[in-house]
């Protein structure tokens, strides 16, 4: 795998396999923070519980925690990740966010780790495909769609992984996500959600979901 540097001045990694990046060339933070932090509403939230597909490199989960500590709420994090990363590759993505990369040094001298807790909260991580996953029922207040893409890892972005994320929300919860694809975001609004599309970086759009009524079935 390739270390790159994006446009906001923070690493990513280049995945061989999926052939594709992590985090687009414009910017790993920003993407983390524009999108899923503030299209989810997360840092607004009294008592944020985010669900996550595609932990990769931890990215999402700081800028999270770095709202909740600056805000003196707690965080509740849930990843799923098939694919999880040694500690020395996660060891050299460096944000500049002090409050979370203090938790986030911990956490790596004991990853990979199931459960990591302390007083900010708590970071599960099931390790393993989000199709095998058991999710709580009515928990999460976001959810951040994260995986590598709809062409290159198509699975993840299915009607059933769509309707399991679905059960998962509480009333009012908002899925985010960098993919803009039709057939995409057709699934989602057949799982249940109500689509959006919101300008994203450059020329490209962002999807957020918002969970609406009872979910299907």
């Amino acid at each position: 795998m390739e270390l790159r540097l994006t446009q906001d001045g923070t690493l990513t990694l280049f995945h061989p396999g999926y052939g594709e990046a992590y985090h687009p060339r414009q910017g790993a933070l920003l993407q983390a923070r524009r999108l899923y932090l503030e299209k989810t509403l997360t840092h607004l939230h009294p008592a944020p519980r985010v669900l996550e597909v595609g932990f990769g490199l931890g990215v999402n989960f700081r800028v999270a925690l770095e709202s909740a500590l600056q805000r003196g709420v707690r965080l509740f994090y849930l990843a799923v990740e098939k694919e999880p990363l040694p500690r020395e590759v996660l060891a050299q993505i460096s944000l500049p966010l002090p409050r979370a990369e203090a938790v986030f040094a911990d956490l790596l001298r004991a990853w990979p780790i199931p459960s990591f807790q302390g007083p900010w909260g708590e970071l599960r991580v099931l390790f393993l495909d989000v199709r095998e996953a058991v999710l709580p029922s009515r928990w999460a207040t976001a959810v951040y769609l994260d995986p590598f893409s709809p062409k290159a890892n198509p699975e993840a972005w299915g009607l059933p992984v769509l309707l399991k994320l679905r059960k998962s929300f509480k009333r009012g919860g908002r899925l985010a996500t960098y993919s803009a694809q039709g057939a995409f975001r057709r699934a989602l609004r057949e799982a249940g959600f109500a689509v959006h599309r919101v300008p994203g970086v450059g020329k490209r759009e962002w999807t957020v979901g918002i969970a609406v009524g009872a979910p299907p079935g």
